[in-house]
């Protein structure tokens, strides 16, 4: 069950068990493997980058999930957005000091441009994903998301592109008195983001690495105002 009115009012909608728990967790062994790390340390940098690159194995199953599927189609319309070969990014965060000051308020890059750069607009063509592949609680370096920032965001985007180190400190300032909601929950859960919900990392404060993996969901059409879907909803 997909809670579109939560979806609508904050800009974003958890969706619980999108795979079993065993697919979450083959994935995260997986990417241990390739950090060339163990779950059991020593860890040195606060935060390692790694990626599902293929889509292969349980990054796949968690990419077609059809829970998730269902989730996009109410969320975007059917048929208005296109299915994804990988999971995407995996930005892995450790309760290693010193944090890294990557933690600023942001809506990601949501238009691409014909020269195949990306921008912030006001008519996006993407929606974004956050998979959790580790259980995340508050002290784990949950992704902070500015509830109902999505409709501050509206009002002070236009239809032209702002490069994202502009576009930061003007949905920064526009959505600043927004109550903060945290990504937390199981392997397995992901977060749908509206593209206008202005969100930050933060930092990790717990003892259990945090792997959470984020993706742009691409939309056959830009969001506009008037639209039917719940991601027009910004607009109202």
């Amino acid at each position: 069950m997909v809670d579109l009115d939560a979806f609508r009012a904050h800009g974003y909608v958890r969706v619980q068990r999108t795979v079993p728990r065993a697919v979450a967790d083959a994935a995260r062994d997986l990417l241990w493997d390739r950090l060339g790390l163990s779950p059991d340390g020593p860890w040195t940098e606060p935060v390692r980058w790694t990626a599902d690159l293929t889509g292969a194995g349980p990054f796949g199953e968690l990419v077609a999930s059809p829970v998730l599927r269902t989730a996009l189609d109410l969320i975007c319309g059917r048929g208005g957005w296109r299915p994804r070969g990988a999971l995407g990014n995996v930005p892995v965060r450790f309760p290693v000091p010193p944090t890294v000051d990557d933690r600023g308020w942001h809506v990601d890059a949501n238009t691409p441009g014909p020269d195949g750069s990306w921008s912030v607009s006001g008519r996006p063509r993407t929606v974004l994903l956050l998979t959790l592949l580790s259980d995340v609680g508050p002290d784990d370096a949950p992704t902070r998301i500015r509830a109902g920032s999505h409709r501050d965001v509206a009002r002070v985007l236009g239809a032209d592109g702002l490069d994202p180190f502009v576009a930061g400190p003007v949905v920064d300032q526009a959505s600043g008195g927004a109550p903060v909601h945290h990504a937390t929950g199981a392997p397995g859960d992901v977060y749908v983001v509206h593209p206008f919900t202005v969100h930050a990392a933060d930092e990790h404060r717990g003892r259990t690495p945090r792997f959470m993996a984020q993706a742009p969901i691409e939309l056959t059409e830009p969001v506009e105002p008037g639209g039917s879907t719940p991601l027009a909803s910004a607009f109202g």
